[in-house]
């Protein structure tokens, strides 16, 4: 064997034990990536990144930002063999991937079929549907059936039992921490507009937008974005600012306000003295002779 055929060897060698490709990822990398998801069984597609497509395919939600998705890799955030797959992926290079049940949304528990009465859904003025999501106690579940005055319904992941096909690219892998918290916040909040982010070393401040004040969703989000920055960016100290500025108070137009005030019951007392001023006497000579 020549060395270069030795040398070629041993990088096949290399690339096998990395699934054929040369991963520039690793666990704890935040990722922004296109993909679609399908059922394999069916054919149906459950989601994609690409608006066009969930357009085609009616499952458009106008709640969504399409386009690529922030995701942290190897830290259980994505289905198992999803997050395996992606973490031999090269960036900028596309893939197609299985998923049987196991490394998906797993299998499908019997036990979490249940029956309830019609009229529980009827009380909440809710018109029971096969497909439809509803919330009972407080879970999420689908009807997948309705008998005479039952509701048949499965608190099952609806992707339980199945076998998933992931079509997907990792488009780019933000290395700035600046950028790599914006990201962090467009996942858990939805946007990072308005946020004035800076960092040293491992401590980060954030200044809030306005509208984050009062804003119930990121009471909720901002938990979820502390552990982000500490998982992703070995964060030491994160801070969130609040920052309410006075306003500033016209002093010109009260004293303007005041004089204008103040004008007018002088020249109403002008206009009435006008109004009363007495007549002017006349001279003996000047009254007519029934007066004098």
């Amino acid at each position: 064997m020549t060395d270069e055929e030795g040398a070629k060897k041993h990088h096949e060698k290399k690339e096998e034990a990395h699934g054929g490709e040369r991963s520039n990822v690793k666990a704890g990398d935040l990722v922004l990536a296109e993909f679609n998801g399908w059922i394999q069984e069916t054919d149906e597609l459950f989601d994609t990144t690409d608006e066009a497509l969930a357009k085609d395919k009616e499952i458009f939600d106008e709640k969504m930002v399409y386009g690529p998705q922030p995701m942290i890799l190897g830290k259980e955030r994505l289905f198992p063999g999803l997050d395996e797959h992606m973490l031999k992926a090269e960036v900028g290079k596309e893939y197609e991937v299985v998923l049987p049940p196991e490394k998906a949304a797993g299998p499908r528990d019997p036990k979490l079929v249940e029956l309830h009465p019609m009229r529980e859904f009827l009380r909440q003025d809710i018109e029971p549907k096969v497909g439809m999501e509803v919330t009972v106690r407080n879970r999420r579940a689908t009807i997948i059936a309705m008998t005479a005055g039952r509701v048949r319904i499965d608190f099952n992941n609806r992707l339980a039992g199945r076998t998933l096909k992931y079509k997907y690219k990792i488009v780019s892998k933000p290395t700035k921490p600046k950028e790599i918290v914006e990201m962090l916040l467009k996942m858990s909040y939805g946007s990072y507009e308005g946020f004035d982010i800076h960092h040293h070393g491992n401590d980060y401040r954030m200044t809030l937008p306005d509208a984050c004040k009062y804003d119930q969703k990121w009471l909720l989000a901002k938990y979820r974005v502390v552990t982000d920055i500490r998982e992703v960016l070995d964060a030491d100290k994160i801070s969130f600012v609040e920052e309410y500025t006075k306003p500033k108070v016209n002093e010109e137009g009260p004293q303007d306000a005041q004089a204008e005030e103040k004008a007018e019951p002088e020249a109403e007392e002008k206009e009435a003295e006008v109004e009363e001023e007495p007549k002017k006497e006349r001279a003996p000579e000047e009254l007519p002779d029934d007066e004098r």
